[in-house]
């Protein structure tokens, strides 16, 4: 990635935001960077980033909030040639609009408190309807989850490493592998606990 800092910087007196859902603003953020982007490249790029810290759009949610996108004016495309027997793609670029757009919410949007919705602790919130083993094969299955998306978000922070443009993205992922660690220690940890409450009930 490298970031587009010429015609693109945010006029002054800056407002709020305009009121798009979070996935625009997501998508917005991709092109940020300054490249000319299709579809695709946003979803193999919200895979390599999004996906360890808020989520991976769908494609048809890309492709929905790049038309949202191009409606206001923060878009701009065009068909782009591919090689003999490819089908043309369209790629995107953030226009100076939607730039100050993503700027202005950046810095001024109010912090929303993140939503946790962690289905293997409902699981274990519900263990009286279970067994304790396959509660634990709940909480060992969710631990080596955790444990590979740690690996994978090192990984990637790896891959980008000399890339001036993925500056702030590899804080997210040095964010995302202590946030997997954390939980694969969590899980490793309610393993422990779930032991030691049937050894209390025996």
């Amino acid at each position: 990635m490298t970031e587009n800092r010429s015609s693109n910087s945010a006029p002054a007196g800056d407002s709020v935001p305009p009121a798009l859902p979070a996935t625009s603003w997501a998508v917005l953020g991709l092109l940020s960077f300054g490249e000319e982007l299709s579809g695709y490249d946003l979803k193999k790029w919200s895979d390599r980033s999004l996906r360890f810290f808020y989520w991976s759009p769908s494609f048809s949610q890309i492709y929905g909030e790049l038309k949202r996108l191009e409606k206001a004016d923060y878009v701009t495309s065009r068909m782009v040639a591919q090689e003999t027997g490819n089908r043309d793609k369209r790629v995107y670029r953030i226009t100076g609009d939607g730039m100050a757009a993503v700027r202005t919410w950046v810095r001024e949007a109010p912090v929303e408190p993140p939503v946790l919705k962690h289905g293997v602790m409902l699981r274990l919130w519900l263990g009286h309807l279970a067994e304790p083993e396959p509660l634990r094969e709940v909480l060992g299955r969710h631990r080596e989850h955790a444990e590979t998306m740690r690996q994978r978000a090192e990984a990637d922070a790896e891959r980008t490493r000399g890339e001036e443009g993925w500056a702030y993205p590899r804080l997210t992922l040095k964010w995302a592998e202590r946030y997997y660690a954390a939980e694969r220690d969590l899980a490793e940890a309610m393993l422990a606990d779930v032991e030691e409450l049937e050894r209390k009930r025996s």
